[in-house]
């Protein structure tokens, strides 16, 4: 019989690769049979069922109770004594008969579904303890391989063989991964699917900085520093927001370490994204001023009921303030709580005309575009080069040079 002998093997190869127990295979195998015997026999019928996962193999007992001839009233769970004492002849009226249920006492249909319900009771296993394992490990760091390269998404395996995915949209921009490359995330989500259990992984997560700095930086993972806020933009620039209760610890040096030692790690590991540390303060314009780093500021006017700051400074800092595409001011924004609008110090400011005037001629996103880059008035752009002007705003040549040949003309500038 193929199939008996299959299921044999089925049993020794679930022991042997899949992530499952001896203890856990054992019972599932006794419920599965239980379940056949219980719809071949009657739900009355005796049954003791033992596995030996190792040998993979099992035994089936039925057990009996012996009546006088002519009493039998159901073959499954009573048997004559005339046929007792032909298993053993000093059985007596009332004792139970034991006799062993062999794989070939099964129907060909029988045998296929018990392989079947087989692997689905593993596979049910199987994907319940990987949706326990992980769900509590939200937030932690974990290092798999490069299984599978797909367009929208990257299959990454752990070193159980359990699947995680790492989206698109949760790499870093300079992420590049081969089959075989090693690959260290962040446990983002963990849900079930239907009955298959989802892992998503991520690089772009601000706790992965934050995660990464736990496994680099003992006083973090010893809580002497404790990580207030982390904001990112992944692959450019991430600012960490942190705290000593300890006064003898200055934790922007120690995070930071001696010459950089430290943060060189992580920034590696996050394709060389600028990473600024700053110490935290109650005091919100302190921590404005920290956020908004490299660029030094001249004064800041809070309005701390709507969460605004204006912020001037001199006209060569706004560039700093701003940063490459807007990323220093935006994750100032998000790391403070407050929303930033910065402004030149000039002392000519009063001859100046502020870019919004000229939204009778351009589009306001035209303006916008000028403005997220510091230039908010006219003599702000003219101190651009026309080459940066028109690689920071990403705006069609034409569309910049019409605007500077609007702004002189309003100045009364000559070529």
């Amino acid at each position: 019989m193929e199939e008996r002998l299959n299921l044999i093997e089925t049993f020794a190869e679930f022991k042997d690769f899949k992530n499952i127990d001896r203890k856990s295979l054992m019972r599932i195998l006794e419920d599965i049979f239980t379940s056949v015997l219980q719809k071949k026999y009657g739900p009355d019928a005796n049954f003791n069922v033992i596995c030996n996962v190792d040998r993979g193999d099992l035994e089936i007992q039925h057990f009996r109770v012996i009546v006088e001839d002519g009493e039998v009233e159901n073959e499954n769970t009573q048997i004559a004594l005339s046929e007792a004492i032909k298993i053993e002849p000093d059985f007596e009226v009332g004792e139970e008969v034991m006799e062993n249920i062999h794989m070939q006492d099964f129907a060909r249909r029988e045998i296929l579904s018990l392989r079947q319900s087989l692997i689905s009771k593993v596979m049910d296993y199987e994907r319940d303890i990987v949706f326990k394992k992980y769900e509590p490990r939200i937030g932690e760091l974990i290092t798999g391989e490069v299984s599978q390269v797909w367009r929208k998404e990257i299959l990454v395996l752990d070193e159980e063989g359990v699947e995680l995915i790492l989206p698109k949209s949760e790499q870093i921009p300079a992420d590049h991964y081969k089959k075989g490359d090693s690959l260290t995330a962040v446990v983002e989500k963990v849900e079930m699917l239907s009955t298959t259990p989802r892992i998503t992984i991520s690089r772009t997560s601000p706790r992965f900085l934050e995660a990464l700095m736990e496994a680099e930086i003992p006083e973090v993972d010893d809580g002497l520093i404790i990580i207030k806020n982390v904001v990112r933009q992944p692959g450019e620039r991430a600012k960490v927001l942190v705290e000593s209760y300890d006064d003898r610890i200055d934790p922007v040096g120690a995070c930071v370490g001696l010459k950089g030692s430290r943060i060189h790690s992580i920034i590696r590991e996050l394709r060389n994204e600028n990473i600024d540390v700053i110490n935290y303060t109650t005091n919100p314009q302190l921590l404005i001023t920290r956020a908004l780093s490299p660029a030094k500021i001249t004064s800041i006017e809070l309005d701390n009921e709507n969460k605004t700051a204006n912020v001037f400074m001199k006209p060569d800092q706004v560039s700093l303030a701003i940063g490459k595409g807007g990323a220093n001011i935006k994750l100032a924004g998000k790391l403070s709580g407050y929303e930033i609008d910065v402004f030149r110090d000039d002392l000519d400011s009063e001859e100046d005309v502020d870019l919004n005037e000229f939204t009778d001629v351009f589009d306001q996103w035209v303006i916008d575009e000028f403005k997220k880059i510091g230039c908010d008035t006219a003599k702000s752009v003219l101190k651009v080069p026309r080459e940066e002007l028109i690689q920071r705003t990403d705006l069609e040549e034409e569309t910049v040079d019409e605007l500077i040949a609007a702004v002189k003309e309003e100045l009364e500038i000559e070529d």
